[in-house]
């Protein structure tokens, strides 16, 4: 059994998808709509850069949903194979709406404009310079959730990704990372500062919550074709109402990237299909289960090497 995943910020590059865009007019059809769709040239952001441009988040969410969707019809419609015999679909952060889509219960042009406005509220909720992000490597979720716990009254610091084995990613104030970072050194543990202008799910991103729970009860869902499988609670999605809900609450919430990996494995799942820009879920799962067949599917020449295990 497989399971497709997409992926979220972080795996955005100039150019990408530009293979396919010129060659396959499915692909250019979803770049121009798109772009009628936001009343501005995603396409060619995605296409020519600038690349501070493609790394605000208001753009690269909308970007990446763009490309991973275009590769996933790509995938269907023109080779013919059916993703959708998948028992799981899953993304990281933005990639849940990916999911969503590719599942058939958000349209193409409604998630372009939430994921616009998702991307917009998310930089805006903390001001820039004020607050982002840390990658630990080499450690457990329960050491770093002890040096949390420990040190409360001297930062506040979060989870905001529990990605795999050995990488975790750390939001809050600067401030307080820095002094945390400290204290990771001090215990030999590696850390990264990462080059983000926010400090993504974690409690700071509280108004960007408020202005995605506006926005998607404006939303209509629609029934998925596959079992979806929730950041939030690294659990399958069990009715709409939870879907909704769980959307809003992944602003603010831990990312539960290995444990809904380790779910599905449980589950029966031996095989992997990433469909999107770069193979950052691909090197994760390969940190969290070594044994089960992972392939990112980015290029014409990765399709035509898909091959499903059922």
């Amino acid at each position: 059994m497989f399971s497709v995943i997409f992926p979220g910020q972080g795996s955005q590059l100039v150019g990408m998808g530009k293979n396919l865009y010129d060659k396959y007019s499915l692909v250019q059809d979803l770049f121009k709509e798109a772009d009628e769709t936001l009343g501005f040239s995603l396409s060619d952001i995605v296409l020519n850069g600038p690349k501070e441009e493609l790394d605000l988040t208001e753009n690269t969410q909308p970007a990446i949903f763009l490309i991973s969707y275009s590769i996933f019809k790509l995938i269907k419609e023109e080779f013919k194979i059916n993703l959708n015999k998948a028992k799981f679909f899953a993304g990281h952060s933005l990639g849940e709406y990916t999911a969503l889509t590719s599942a058939g219960s958000l349209t193409f042009n409604d998630t372009l404009k939430i994921l616009k406005i998702r991307g917009k509220a998310m930089q805006s909720s903390v001001p820039k310079g004020v607050g982002g992000m840390v990658a630990v490597l080499g450690s457990e979720i329960k050491v770093i959730e002890n040096i949390i716990d420990e040190n409360n009254d001297k930062y506040e610091c979060f989870i905001a990704n529990d990605n795999s084995n050995g990488q975790i990613v750390l939001s809050g104030n600067l401030k307080d990372l820095e002094k945390m970072m400290i204290d990771l050194k001090a215990a030999n543990i590696k850390n990264i500062k990462l080059p983000v202008s926010a400090p993504f799910h974690c409690k700071l991103m509280n108004k960007a919550t408020h202005i995605m729970s506006d926005e998607i009860s404006k939303l209509t869902f629609n029934e998925p074709q596959n079992t979806l499988i929730s950041n939030v609670t690294g659990r399958e999605i069990s009715n709409l109402n939870d879907l909704k809900n769980l959307l809003i609450k992944q602003i603010e919430s831990r990312v539960r990237w290995r444990e809904s990996v380790l779910l599905m494995i449980d589950k029966g799942i031996s095989q992997f299909i990433e469909i999107g820009p770069g193979k950052v879920l691909s090197g994760l799962i390969k940190r969290i289960d070594k044994n089960v067949k992972v392939s990112a599917i980015n290029s014409e020449e990765d399709i035509k090497l898909i091959n499903i295990n059922e």
